[in-house]
């Protein structure tokens, strides 16, 4: 089974200036770009997250995805990443693993998606590396859900549980995708000029 894709696209972007969900790189929504990533990368079904002015996210959200609402979303990274891995333990059937990615990577490319896709499976613990630097997508087997979430506080997301854990596998992403984040105005005005 491939591994699903878990998009989590639910802050306020306050440095940006509104949610950068809703912001558009070369005439794409983010949040639109993000799951076509996740797609064209292999992973099957994906699942978005949404929260700070969902109603107007939403339509943007591709057919056949699965929308949750992190209730508690301004709380940071943390609540979306718990919402997210509950909706996709709760699915059927249950993916193995999940591929988690987030909004504001414009640079991470269908094939960093695809290198940590392929190593689906329910023990699975795989995080991008650029350069040899941790950063994102992330590869979640199911066998941690439970613990990635119970961990995952504020912004932090899965950070601390990924952090120095002995099953984590590097997977170097640098020749064929960028970890660079957009947050603010004159970060996506780089990813303008670049795209």
């Amino acid at each position: 089974m491939p591994a699903g894709g878990l998009l989590l696209a639910a802050g306020a972007g306050r440095r940006m200036g509104g949610p950068k969900a809703l912001v558009e790189l070369a005439g794409e929504p983010l949040v639109r770009r993000a799951l076509r990533v996740l797609a064209a990368g292999g992973c099957a079904p994906s699942t978005v997250v949404l929260g700070a002015e969902a109603e107007r996210v939403r339509p943007l959200v591709p057919p056949g995805t699965e929308v949750v609402l992190a209730p508690d979303w301004a709380e940071g990274m943390g609540s979306s990443l718990r919402a997210g891995l509950a909706a996709v333990a709760a699915a059927d059937p249950v993916p193995e693993a999940v591929v988690v990615h987030l909004v504001d990577l414009p640079g991470v490319t269908p094939a960093a998606v695809a290198r940590l896709a392929a190593l689906a499976a329910p023990g699975a613990l795989a995080r991008a590396a650029y350069d040899g630097h941790p950063a994102h997508p992330v590869l979640l087997g199911r066998e941690h859900w439970a613990a990635v979430a119970a961990g995952a506080r504020g912004d932090a997301g899965a950070r601390a549980y990924l952090k120095g854990h002995p099953d984590l596998v590097l997977v170097e992403c640098g020749d064929v995708a960028r970890p660079d984040d957009v947050d603010t105005p004159e970060q996506l005005a780089r990813a303008r000029a670049d795209s």
